[in-house]
């Protein structure tokens, strides 16, 4: 049971990219699945979720109307589409699934956003 994330990269302010979190040994539909991101000076925040069971998800003020969590069922993904990046995203973005007594998580994907 483990959860991947892929995507990052070095890209300049303005610009997109799409992380994933691919989970292998479990299925997430029943997981509530988060974007979180650290960094040395901030710590970790919560970005995102998204509610396997109620279908709900939230964003925090910093990213709301930038970035768009969404998920495949089939592929057992969950995706998060990052626009309009700018420098202050730069972080270690990790992937989180939760439901009840298991709690995941992967090895994160670095981001950085800098011209």
């Amino acid at each position: 049971e483990q959860l991947v994330e892929s995507g990052g990269g070095l890209v300049q302010p303005g610009a997109s990219l799409r992380l994933s979190c691919q989970a292998s040994g479990f299925n997430f539909s029943h997981y509530v699945v988060s974007w979180y991101r650290e960094t040395p000076d901030k710590g970790r925040e919560m970005v995102t979720f998204i509610n396997g069971l109620q279908g709900n998800d939230y964003y925090a003020d910093s990213v709301k109307g930038r970035f768009i969590i969404s998920r495949d069922y089939l592929k057992n993904t969950v995706y998060l589409q990052m626009n309009s990046l700018k420098p202050e995203d730069t972080a270690m973005y990790l992937c989180n699934a939760y439901a009840g007594a298991k709690d995941f998580w992967g090895q994160g994907t670095q981001v950085t956003v800098s011209s």
